[in-house]
């Protein structure tokens, strides 16, 4: 065997166990073995992957990196052997972004579906804002609405989703309804994630910067200021649809509503080849816009 791959296990059970004793009960051997592995696999690399001390391990930052790829080599073999064996089922660890309001309210419940299903599987998901590094931070896939730049990376568009531009009737009623993108300019502005809002205005994209004394990363936070009358605001439309049922929330530039936004999924070339991939991707296109629209 090429002894250039002994040692990914190891760190990686080092990684979850938080110590040699702890790897060794892992994998079932010895803590010795560990240690020699571990030793050997530094002096190929040159590199130390874990600082050591009489009470702790912890794993240096290029053993941090060394262990995700690590996890994900293992991975990637274990469902390669399972493909050939025949059985093709999802397995290993399924690591997948998302932003905080698309995972929290309908990713997160498709994925446990998802679960039921696959039981050799596990998932690790990430609810953040920031757009990820899937390849160096050794992501399976992403859910994202913004398009695919990156040359690393496919996807394919699995869903969309409308934004509504709102405003309380009480703010309107006070400050006046804008009949234009440019009169946003002299009302109070509820901004969100996005730095920018969105508008087609007479068959033309309108791009608009929004200022205002209201910042917040929480969509549900925002549509409860403009409902509380602080200005006007610019969300996914099933943040502010029952609001606006309810009469609590008044559409503004209605007329220039923007085209709905696409949302992509986003794995590094060739991991769609993956079992667990393909397949979550498969029942996010089949699930995911059924959700949205029904929130």
């Amino acid at each position: 065997m090429n002894q250039d791959w002994d040692g990914l296990e190891e760190v990686v059970a080092i990684a979850d166990a938080g110590s040699f004793n702890g790897a060794a009960r892992l994998l079932n051997v010895s803590t010795s073995h560990v240690s020699k592995v571990v030793a050997r696999l530094e002096t190929r690399l040159q590199t130390r992957l874990f600082n050591r001390t009489t009470r702790r391990v912890t794993l240096t930052d290029t053993g941090h990196s060394f262990a995700e790829h690590s996890r994900q080599i293992i991975n990637e073999r274990d469902e390669l052997l399972s493909s050939v064996n025949g059985s093709g089922e999802p397995q290993g660890e399924l690591k997948i972004t998302c932003s905080i309001s698309l995972g929290e309210r309908f990713l997160a419940p498709i994925i446990r579906d998802f679960l039921t299903q696959y039981p050799r599987l596990s998932v690790r998901l990430d609810l953040n804002n920031r757009l990820v590094d899937l390849v160096a931070e050794g992501y399976d896939l992403a859910v994202r609405t913004s398009t695919i730049s990156d040359p690393r990376l496919a996807g394919r568009q699995v869903a969309s989703r409308e934004l509504a531009t709102a405003a309380s009737p009480g703010y309107l009623s006070e400050m006046g309804e804008p009949k234009s993108v440019r009169a946003l300019k002299d009302h109070h502005c509820l901004i969100g994630t996005s730095p920018t809002w969105s508008f087609l205005e007479k068959g033309h994209p309108r791009i608009f910067v929004p200022e205002g004394r209201w910042r917040c990363n929480s969509g549900k936070a925002v549509a409860e200021a403009a409902v509380a009358g602080l200005g006007i605001c610019q969300l996914p439309r099933f943040y502010v649809r029952q609001y606006q049922a309810d009469g609590l929330l008044l559409p503004v530039l209605d007329h220039a509503r923007p085209a709905p936004e696409p949302i992509w999924i986003a794995y590094p070339k060739r991991r769609h080849l993956l079992s667990k991939v393909f397949n979550l991707t498969d029942l996010l296109e089949t699930k995911l816009q059924g959700a949205i629209d029904e929130a």
